[in-house]
């Protein structure tokens, strides 16, 4: 929207790199057609694509075989087949309290409805957890660890290499909800001993809407979520066992996936490094801003110390979703408030009372907009201080 200065790249990243938009045209316009349902031409380009992005993808995320990603509509999707792809009656589940309501959910799921055991590991107020407190909470019935590499509500970054490390070494398999760090934090699946990863297309991956994906370790078959036609093993009464049809029963959104294509390359060509170094400089700076205003409160880690480009406040006494209608109505700038699906995280912030306005930094956002949004705030808390 023009004009708009948009610091909710949590929820979905904004602006697309041209070549995203671009390749979603192109592959309307010459080859949208069902891929892996046929064998013509248009059909063999169409399962390409898909094929392209994986292995983009894999290459990103240090996976050897791109037939071990999944594709999905999003990073719920892949978290729900994970975890109900993964999790068995009687079986004990380990997170934090600062997961999102797409780990959380399943899993209280679970428990309601399969006796599956559930500790979460408690966080300080800034997201931080104690490792020993991961370690202690391990039991014989163990079988599976989530965790979020970052947070998004504070944009805390989870040790995920030692999580892996200790997951290991109890022999429980690890996921990790990349929601907030893919494309923005390093992400080696072999190295920090990930056995799945749920991903986004939408957020850091810069890809468009409906597109995200699951990294499944070659030694793990999951329960499929959905049931139905592959194009592969169509006599077959069950469901296919080769990957990655096994899990991607239905038409893929070829379009979509053409666009996350690009997003992936554009990645892989910027690098993470370059992406996370920018992000956290104008999140710096954000935050030395907001600080610097009489009565604003900054959740999460302090300033100085490593975090994704998530920066969430509070201004004085005020309404969090008053703040955001105002800085949206009279200021042109987008904002998240509330509670960010992720209310334990709120509890342990110490702002469940009322929530908080969210900004989330994104690689295209400009200095100018920072400086715009810290005016903006300046301004208001002068109105709320009267």
């Amino acid at each position: 929207m023009k004009g708009v200065m948009y610091f909710d790249q949590a929820a979905s990243s904004w602006p697309k790199p041209p070549a995203v938009m671009d390749a979603m045209m192109q592959c309307m316009h010459e080859f949208a057609a069902n891929p892996g349902r046929g064998s013509h031409q248009m059909a063999v380009k169409a399962s390409r694509i898909l094929f392209e992005t994986r292995k983009n993808t894999a290459r990103l995320f240090g996976i050897r075989n791109p037939n071990d990603i999944s594709f999905a509509l999003n990073t719920t999707h892949a978290l729900n087949q994970a975890i109900k792809g993964y999790v068995k009656a009687g079986d004990h589940v380990i997170c934090t309290n600062i997961e999102h309501n797409s780990v959380r959910r399943p899993l209280e799921y679970l428990r309601a409805t399969a006796q599956v055991e559930l500790t979460y590991i408690p966080s300080d107020e800034q997201g931080n957890i104690r490792l020993d407190e991961l370690k202690k909470a391990f039991q014989s019935n163990t079988t599976l660890v989530v965790v979020n590499q970052s947070s998004n509500l504070m944009g805390t970054i989870m040790p995920v290499g030692e999580i892996g490390e200790i997951c290991r070494a109890q022999g429980v398999r690890l996921l990790v909800d990349a929601a907030q760090s893919a494309g923005i934090l390093p992400i080696d699946v072999a190295s920090m001993n990930i056995d799945m990863l749920a991903f986004p297309g939408h957020k850091g991956l810069l890809g468009p809407q409906g597109t995200g994906g699951l990294y499944i370790h070659p030694d793990i078959d999951l329960e499929p979520l959905l049931h139905g036609g592959t194009g592969s093993q169509s006599e077959a009464i069950h469901q296919p066992t080769v990957r990655p049809d096994r899990y991607e029963a239905g038409t893929q959104n070829t379009v979509g996936i053409a666009g996350l294509n690009e997003g992936v390359k554009f990645v892989l060509s910027e690098t993470v490094e370059k992406i996370h170094e920018k992000e956290w400089r104008q999140t710096q700076h954000l935050m030395e801003g907001l600080l610097g205003i009489a009565g604003v409160t900054v959740l999460g880690p302090r300033l100085g110390q490593n975090k994704t480009g998530i920066v969430s406040f509070n201004i004085s006494d005020a309404d969090s979703s008053e703040v955001a209608f105002i800085l949206d109505q009279s200021f042109q700038i987008a904002v998240r408030s509330g509670y960010h699906c992720t209310p334990l995280a709120h509890e342990a912030a110490g702002t469940l009372a009322k929530g908080a306005v969210r900004a989330s930094i994104g690689y295209f956002t400009t200095d100018h907009e920072v400086e715009a949004l810290i005016d903006a705030v300046k301004e208001i808390q002068t109105q709320y201080a009267k």
